[in-house]
C-alpha cells in the first residue's frame, strides 16, 4: 500500500431514493463539479455512476442511483435492478428525502428494503433550505421510527448548507482500506458517457413532459483535431426516441429544437473537456426501445451493473 494511503479510511456510500429528491445535485455538490445530470423531471439518472471524493482523511466513492419507482418497462425494471445492487454492495447507505412529515408511500418500501440491510443507514433529509427550521424537526419526527439510522443529517444539496457535516459524518463509519481509485480521479464515467448524458440533460430541460421518459443519447463520433486555435473535439450525437411523431417535437420547426438542445449543451461539454467542440445532432426513431433488452444495452444501460 503506497505510504500516502496508510491508515486512510476508504468506501462506498450509496445515494438512493425516491425520483427527483436531489441525488445527482447532491453528489455534484460534495466532489465539487458537475458529473451527474440533473433536471426537475423525475427518473433522470438511469445508470449507476460513482464519483469520488478525496481529502487528508481518505477517499470516498459516492454512488449516485436511479430513484427508486414502480417499473413500467424493461429500462424501469434495469433501473431498479441497479439501485438495488448498489445497496447490496456499498459500506454504507445515503437516503435523500424531501422535508415532508407526511411520508410517502414509495419513502415506504423504500424503507422496508434498507430495513434488510445491515449497513449503516444516513437519513439525508435535503432541500431544507425550502422550510422554515422548526419544521424539520417534525420530519425527523415522522421518519426516525422507520430504520435505525447510523445519522439524521438535514442539508440543502443546491445551497450546500451542512454538506459538509455529511462528509465529516462518513468518514466516521467507512473502515480503512486502500484508495479506490487515483487521488486526482473524480468518476468512473467515460468522457463519452457524459458528452452523452449532457444532451440528455438539455432534453429533458427543454422538451414536453412525455417525451423526455422515451429518449436516450448515442454518442456516434468523438473525435479530436487540431486546428488554428490549438485543438477542437468533433462530436456526433444521436437523440433516440420511440416515436415518429416525438422526432418532429425534438427537431422543432425549422430545426429550431434540436439547435436549442445541441447550443445549450455545447458549452457544458466544452468546460468538461476544456476545449472547443463542434458538436452535431441527430434524431432516429427506434419504436419501444425500452422494451427491448439489445437496444437498452446498445444504449450505454450495461448488464454487468445489474
Amino acid at each position: 500500500m503506497p505510504e500516502t494511503e496508510q491508515n486512510k479510511k476508504s468506501g462506498f456510500a450509496a445515494l438512493i431514493g425516491r425520483p427527483n429528491v436531489g441525488k445527482s445535485t447532491l453528489m455534484n455538490r460534495l466532489i465539487g463539479q458537475k458529473v451527474a445530470i440533473t433536471s426537475p423531471r423525475p427518473q433522470t439518472t438511469r445508470n449507476r455512476i460513482q464519483t469520488v471524493y478525496t481529502d487528508g482523511r481518505g477517499q470516498i466513492v459516492f454512488v449516485d442511483t436511479p430513484g427508486i419507482h414502480k417499473a413500467k418497462n424493461r429500462l424501469g425494471d434495469y433501473m431498479l435492478s441497479v439501485a438495488r445492487k448498489s445497496l447490496k454492495d456499498a459500506d454504507l447507505v445515503l437516503w435523500l428525502v424531501e422535508p415532508k412529515a407526511q411520508i410517502p408511500s414509495g419513502d415506504m418500501e423504500i424503507a422496508r428494503q434498507l430495513s434488510q440491510l445491515k449497513n449503516p443507514i444516513f437519513l439525508v433529509i435535503n432541500k431544507i433550505d425550502t422550510i422554515a427550521k422548526p419544521e424539520i424537526l417534525k420530519v425527523i419526527d415522522a421518519y426516525q421510527s422507520l430504520c435505525a439510522f447510523a445519522e439524521i443529517i438535514p442539508l440543502s444539496a443546491l445551497k450546500g448548507d451542512n454538506t459538509q457535516d455529511l462528509l465529516d459524518s462518513i468518514y466516521g463509519y467507512l473502515p480503512e482500506g486502500p484508495y479506490y481509485f487515483d487521488e486526482d480521479e473524480v468518476t468512473d464515467q467515460p468522457m463519452r458517457a457524459i458528452a452523452a448524458e449532457l444532451v440528455r440533460e438539455k432534453a429533458l430541460r427543454l422538451l414536453d413532459k412525455e417525451i423526455p421518459h422515451g429518449i436516450a443519447v448515442v454518442i456516434d463520433r468523438m473525435e479530436y483535431r487540431k486546428n488554428a486555435k490549438g485543438g477542437i473535439y468533433d462530436i456526433d450525437a444521436t437523440i433516440v426516441c420511440e416515436k415518429a411523431s416525438h422526432k418532429g417535437i425534438i427537431i422543432g420547426k425549422g430545426g429550431g429544437m434540436l439547435k436549442k438542445i445541441g447550443t445549450q449543451a455545447r458549452p457544458e461539454i466544452e468546460r468538461m473537456l476544456e476545449c472547443a467542440v463542434n458538436l452535431q445532432l441527430w434524431v432516429k426513431v427506434k419504436d419501444n426501445w425500452r422494451d427491448s433488452d439489445s437496444l437498452i444495452a446498445n444504449f450505454g444501460y450495461r448488464k454487468d451493473e445489474e
